[in-house]
Parts: structure tokens; C-alpha cells; sequence
């Protein structure tokens, strides 16, 4: 089966997380990605946090799936001919090097649009451009502080606190590619390119729109009723940390379940939806509590909320996380257990519909990783293993017209 993406050609000039994220995606929906390294080294992330001596590590396996790798001086002269012809035959070229370092390449936005006029670059910049904070070096948790995330995050007697989910980086790819594949859909209309930059600032904020109508609500009325400060604590002028709170208005915690005492993962969350309380009530044997004044709406609820977790932890105590939530789904509550990595990683439901997936590496055998969590209807995308440090290198310089005494040249003028 064709893949949609299939004749679209991307080189991918990024490199670590935020980059490979977003190419990775266009990959694995039929894009020819060819990821342009240094000879001798490429992607940093190749022997970061290695596993095995020698051999590619999961940081990289995990974020360059179905790409192909060549590695190129674009120092040289030689080097610099090959993109020239690589930029004339793609659609797309992706980058998150720092401001400045194409143009110092001696590639312009200005060169790429003369070699070829359909062309889509697209970077990764940790701020805005023009933003007073463009010249800062950004990675994942620089990210999360400077948009938002970290200030409403963790407990309102603790420091701010960085979420392990990479609101910065994946997350930033995820918006670069909608914006890649926006400007593809507007180049059939007007048949020209143009760049495309998502900053890792703004894709955090964007996660993080709900805090920020917090706060114009808290500016207003001077407290935020949803939140576990309410009624008896103090508001600031600033959105608060509200610990394990929801943020949609529902009450929800994180709550011990059977064996949290040698176990910091036996808890599920517990969400009290309004629609939801009296199967609540039935669920956890407190059925007087459906009619009760003191309970029967969800602002009588709130100066109580700490009691009733208290009580549903209770109801908890003789429960494994996935007994409770195996009894609590049957009425319909919203709740979830907290599931542990290696939990997910066994999950026969995640195995089948390929969100997680084993993968054969030509070095390190096979590896977990993670498939696309956008599921279609006529379509599964096949994941196949990351590249080997200039696997492809002939391959693409043959596809680019170069002889096989051009080639030798060019390996042996690159290892000079």
C-alpha cells in the first residue's frame, strides 16, 4: 500500500530531540528522509546514555526510525555541491541549529529559495525570532519554564517542577510537522515554498492554554474555584501550582490504592465529573451521599473534597490499581491507573495497535520503541530500525547522478 507521504523527499538537518521528532513522523507516513550528518560522528544523540559499548543508543534508535543517513562535510566544497543538489530534488528541509548557522553554511533562506523556489524549510527555534530571548541556547526543561509549564506544575509548597513528557521537544516536532504539512497542502495551490519555524517556547505555551485562561479568570475574580486553594487557602496574583488538580473544572487526585506502601506506582486517578457523582456514590458504597446537601452538587463538594478522596481512599485500601479501576469503569468514572514504563512497555493492547513496537537494529538487535499514535483506517505505519552512521550515503549521492569514481572522490576528500 502507497503511503501518503510517499515522493515527498526531506532532508533532515536536525539533530537530538525536538528535529528528529518531527521528521521521524513524516517518515513513518511515507516521506523520504534522508538525515544529513558529520562524517565520523552525527547525531550527538548517537552515544549519549549508550547501553551497549559501541553501538547506537535508544536516544538515537527512538527518534530516526525509516530515515536514511548521509553523511556530508558541508565544510567543503564538495560537500556543499552535494546539498546544492540535494536542495534542488527535495520538498523540505528541516533544521533546529542555532540563529544564524545556515547563513553561516553559506545557505541562506535566500540561496535555498533561488536553487530551488518550492522549497519548505522548516526549524525548531527555542524563541520566536525577534523575541528578546532569540539568542538563548533552549533545551527540553529551559523550554517548559519559559512557557509556562513548570510554574503550574507540581505542589503549591514546593519548587516549580518539569513534567518527564517532553513539552518542549517532542512536542515542538509534533507542531512542525502540522506546519511542514500545511505548507506542502499551500504549495500545491501556489505552487511556491516558504519557511516554517515553531518555537519550543510557544509550542509549550500552547500546551499550557488552559493555565493561561486561568489566569485572566484569576486576575478577574482574585480566586480559582476548581483548584485545592479553594476555599480555605490564599491566592496570589499569579496561577497556581494545584498539585494533582485537573485542570477542565473536574475535581480529580491521584489516590493509594492497595500496596502504595512498597509500591510508589499502586495509585490511580480519580476524576469527580458532576454527571458522574451518583455512580460514584454507588460505587464506593455511600449512596446517602447522592442526595446530600452537604455533597449533592459540585459546589457543596468542593469544601469536602479532601474528605471524599479521603473516603474513596479508603474504599481503595483492599484494591490493586487494576481492580479499582476494573470495578469504577463499569459505572462509568472517569479514572485511570498510574501505569509504570515497564508497565506500558508490556501492554498487549499497546503491542497490537503499534503504539509500542519491537524493532530489529542491524547492531544492537531488537529494541522498544515507540509507533505512531495517530491511527488510520487504511493505513498502518510500518516502523523500521534507525540508520547506521552513513548507511546511505551511496545510495543518495547515486540518486543525485554522481559516478561511482565521484563517490570514492568525495569519501576520500571528506575524510581528509
Amino acid at each position: 500500500m502507497s503511503k501518503p507521504l510517499e515522493g515527498i523527499k526531506i532532508i533532515d538537518f536536525t539533530h537530538v530531540q525536538a528535529g528528529p521528532a518531527c521528521t521521524q513522523l513524516l517518515a513513518w507516513f511515507g516521506a523520504d528522509v534522508i538525515k544529513v550528518e558529520r562524517p565520523g560522528s552525527g547525531d550527538v544523540t548517537r552515544t549519549q546514555l549508550r547501553d551497549i559499548p559501541d553501538v547506537d543508543a535508544l536516544y538515537f534508535t527512538m527518534l530516526n526510525s525509516n530515515k536514511k543517513s548521509l553523511t556530508l562535510d558541508t565544510k567543503k566544497p564538495e560537500g556543499k555541491e552535494v546539498l546544492e543538489k540535494l536542495i534542488k530534488e527535495s520538498d523540505v528541509m528541516v533544521e533546529n541549529f542555532g540563529p544564524g548557522a545556515l547563513d553561516r553554511m553559506g545557505f541562506p533562506w535566500q540561496y535555498i529559495k533561488e536553487l530551488n523556489p518550492k522549497m519548505i524549510l522548516a526549524s525548531v527555534k527555542g524563541f520566536s525570532d525577534g523575541h528578546h530571548y532569540d539568542d538563548l541556547k533552549v533545551y527540553e526543561n529551559v523550554a517548559q519554564c519559559a512557557g509556562g509549564a513548570a510554574s503550574t506544575t507540581g505542589f503549591w509548597d514546593g519548587p516549580p517542577t518539569i513534567s518527564a513528557a517532553a513539552l518542549g521537544d517532542s512536542n515542538t516536532g509534533m507542531h512542525l510537522a502540522i506546519g511542514i504539512l500545511t505548507a506542502l497542502i499551500g504549495r500545491d495551490k501556489t505552487g511556491k515554498g516558504q519557511k516554517v519555524a515553531v518555537s519550543m517556547q510557544d509550542s509549550v505555551l500552547n500546551l499550557c492554554r488552559v493555565k493561561l485562561r486561568d489566569q485572566q479568570r484569576l486576575d478577574r475574580l482574585g480566586y480559582l474555584e476548581e483548584y485545592p486553594q479553594y476555599p480555605h487557602g490564599e491566592f496570589s496574583d499569579v496561577v497556581p501550582r494545584g498539585g494533582n488538580a485537573g485542570g477542565g473544572g473536574q475535581p480529580g487526585w491521584v489516590l493509594k490504592c492497595k500496596g502504595w506502601e512498597t509500591d510508589p506506582n499502586s495509585y490511580i486517578y480519580f476524576t469527580i465529573q458532576g454527571h458522574a457523582w451518583a455512580p460514584i456514590c454507588r460505587a464506593i458504597g455511600k449512596p446517602e451521599w447522592i442526595e446530600d446537601a452537604n455533597y449533592n452538587t459540585a459546589t457543596a463538594r468542593q469544601p469536602h473534597i479532601f474528605d471524599i478522596f479521603k473516603t474513596i481512599e479508603e474504599w481503595l485500601a483492599d484494591k490493586t490499581k487494576f481492580e479499582a479501576v476494573d470495578i469504577l469503569r463499569k459505572f462509568d468514572i472517569p479514572c485511570a491507573p498510574v501505569l509504570t514504563m515497564k508497565e506500558l512497555a508490556n501492554d498487549p493492547s499497546l503491542r497490537e495497535s503499534g503504539t509500542i513496537t519491537e524493532v530489529a537494529h542491524k547492531e544492537r538487535g531488537s529494541y522498544l520503541t515507540v509507533g505512531s499514535p495517530i491511527k488510520f483506517s487504511d493505513m498502518k505505519p510500518e516502523i523500521t530500525a534507525s540508520p547506521l552512521l552513513g548507511e546511505h550515503t551511496d545510495e543518495v549521492l547515486e540518486s543525485l547522478g554522481y559516478s561511482s569514481a565521484q563517490i570514492a572522490n568525495l569519501h576520500q576528500q571528506q575524510a581528509v
